[in-house]
C-alpha cells in the first residue's frame, strides 16, 4: 500500500514536466516547419533572426504583410526581422534592387508598402527602374542619386547575396520565413498566415531557450 502512495506522488510530480514536454512539442520538424540540412548565417550572430522571402509581385505576400506587420510590431529586442526579396527569374531582380535600394536609402518605410499597393490595389504595371524611380523621387530622394545606388555593384552584390541565401533557404514559394537560419515555416505546412506566425513565435523560443543554457 505505501508503494502505491509513493507511486502516486512520483506520478504527481512528474505529471508537470510530462505536460511541458507536450507543450514544446506542440509543433513537429517535418510536419509544422522543415529543419534546414545546413544552417545560413544570419545577419546579426547575437539575435534570433526572422527572415521573410518575399516578392512585391507577389498577391499572397502583399496579403500576409496585414499579418506579419502588427506582430513584427511585438517582437522582443533579441528578435532581428530580415527580409529577402525572391529572385525567380530575371525579370523579377527590378524589385529586388528596389528593396535593398530603400534600405541603402533608408526610406523603406515610405516605399515598401507603397509598391505592394501599386502592384495589388491598383493594378498598375511596375517592372521597370523607371517605375521604382518613381516611388523613390516621391519619398523624397534625388532620381540621379537613386539610379546611382539602384545600378551599383553593391546592389549586384546583395541581390546575388540574396538568392545565394533564398537556395541556402530551400525556398519553395512566397512568402515563407527562415527562424535564425535552421528552420524554413511555409504557410502550406504551418496551416496558413497565423499558423506561420505561431510556429514562428514556437521556434523563437524554442531558440532563446537553447541559446540560455
Amino acid at each position: 500500500m505505501l508503494r502505491r502512495v509513493y507511486s502516486y506522488f512520483f506520478l504527481l510530480l512528474m505529471l508537470p514536466a510530462s505536460l511541458g514536454c507536450a507543450e514544446s512539442e506542440q509543433y513537429k520538424a517535418g510536419v509544422d516547419y522543415e529543419v534546414l540540412p545546413q544552417a545560413v548565417r544570419t545577419a546579426n550572430p547575437n539575435k534570433i533572426e526572422v527572415n521573410e522571402v518575399f516578392a512585391y509581385s507577389c498577391s499572397h505576400c502583399y496579403d500576409f504583410e496585414a499579418v506579419l506587420h502588427p506582430w513584427e510590431e511585438t517582437l522582443a529586442d533579441d528578435v532581428d526581422m530580415q527580409r529577402t526579396p525572391a529572385v525567380w527569374q530575371p525579370a523579377m531582380e527590378v524589385y529586388a534592387r528596389a528593396y535593398y535600394s530603400a534600405l541603402a536609402l533608408k526610406v523603406l518605410d515610405k516605399v515598401h508598402m507603397p509598391i505592394f499597393e501599386a502592384i495589388h490595389v491598383r493594378k498598375e504595371a511596375v517592372r521597370t527602374e523607371q517605375d521604382m524611380a518613381n516611388f523613390f523621387v516621391a519619398a523624397g530622394i534625388d532620381s540621379v542619386k537613386f539610379s546611382k545606388v539602384f545600378n551599383s555593384f553593391g546592389m549586384t552584390s546583395m541581390v546575388n547575396q540574396g538568392k545565394a541565401r533564398m537556395r541556402s533557404y530551400r525556398t519553395q514559394g512566397t512568402p515563407e520565413m527562415v527562424v535564425n537560419g535552421k528552420y524554413r515555416v511555409s504557410s502550406r505546412m504551418a496551416g496558413g498566415f497565423d499558423g506561420m506566425i505561431k510556429v514562428a513565435d514556437f521556434l523563437i523560443a524554442k531558440e532563446r531557450a537553447a541559446a540560455a543554457k
